[in-house]
């Protein structure tokens, strides 16, 4: 089973994404820790990562290319308070999938949803 991986600073904010994940089947791992999400990502227990604007010590911007190194086909979506635009370009270069709003759950669902989407059409495809 694929796995979704919400790191996030705000407990409210995981708790909520964890919910609507959980209930509508996905296998969850929650984390406020930068090293138990890169963790995560080495195990391979998690394919997509929610990952909050900041927690621990590290930004977003910090964390994505180390995210990246430990698993280059993570797919990861930004869920922030900020719209600043160098800041999408400079997280954009880093590879992220997508950049959400944190009040908008339906593009985050929608987000989540469309990356396993094309997580299990890739798999399908590389099958011999």
């Amino acid at each position: 089973m694929l796995g979704l991986l919400i790191a996030d600073k705000d407990v409210d904010a995981r708790k909520q994404m964890a919910d609507i994940f959980i209930e509508a089947g996905y296998n969850v791992t929650v984390t406020n820790s930068a090293v138990t999400a890169l963790y995560g990502i080495l195990k391979k227990s998690a394919q997509v990562v929610i990952l909050g604007s900041e927690f621990d010590e590290l930004t977003a911007v910090d964390l994505i290319p180390l995210l990246k190194k430990c698993n280059r086909n993570l797919t990861i979506i930004l869920v922030s308070d900020e719209v600043s635009l160098p800041l999408i370009r400079k997280v954009r270069r880093e590879g992220i999938f997508f950049h959400a709003l944190k009040q908008d759950k339906d593009e985050i669902r929608e987000a989540v949803q469309c990356a396993f989407e094309n997580i299990n059409q890739l798999q399908a495809n590389h099958k011999w």
